[in-house]
């Protein structure tokens, strides 16, 4: 291992508790919307992907090239889903991240292509985020291949909007 490797790693290790913290009080409250509620908050393109699980087209998404410091929330009710610490580019055309905020994303099997995946979705509305795979960067190995249609990004000093309910 390199030194650049390695301090990559220990940089990358010792931002994890930081966002920990930074969402840890964070109470989790899922949310159900009818879909004619959700199409009436979010573009038609939107709702298709977070609740209809279609993709967007890969390098279509403006968020694939953001390198700002910021977070990324759910495009639907605003949930925190990523730091932007976490973002790699994995050069699939798709905002690409190497953990999730711990406890905002949940996952499940998905057959649709024929051979699994792990599809995961936002934790409080259950909009479809995209999918996990194990060939990622260290320190977590994963790649969570994210629709950038899903997200909304808000820059580093920005003020979040309010979560939805």
């Amino acid at each position: 291992m390199n030194r650049r490797i390695f301090l990559k790693q220990m940089l990358a290790l010792s931002s994890i508790p930081f966002f920990r913290l930074a969402w840890a009080d964070t109470k989790v409250i899922k949310i159900k919307k009818s879909s004619e509620e959700w199409q009436r908050l979010i573009s038609p393109a939107a709702y298709a992907v977070l609740f209809k699980e279609n993709t967007e087209r890969s390098f279509s998404s403006l968020l694939n090239n953001e390198k700002r410091a910021g977070v990324y929330l759910c495009a639907a009710c605003y949930n925190p889903l990523f730091s932007s610490d976490a973002k790699f580019d994995s050069g699939t055309g798709w905002p690409s991240f190497f953990r999730s905020i711990e406890g905002h994303t949940e996952t499940q099997r998905d057959f649709k292509l024929i051979f699994p995946r792990t599809e995961y979705h936002c934790i409080r509305c259950n909009g479809h985020q995209g999918h996990l795979f194990d060939d990622g960067p260290l320190p977590t190995g994963l790649r969570y291949c994210n629709n950038g249609i899903a997200l909304l990004f808000v820059p580093k000093g920005d003020k979040v909007p309010p979560l939805r309910n």
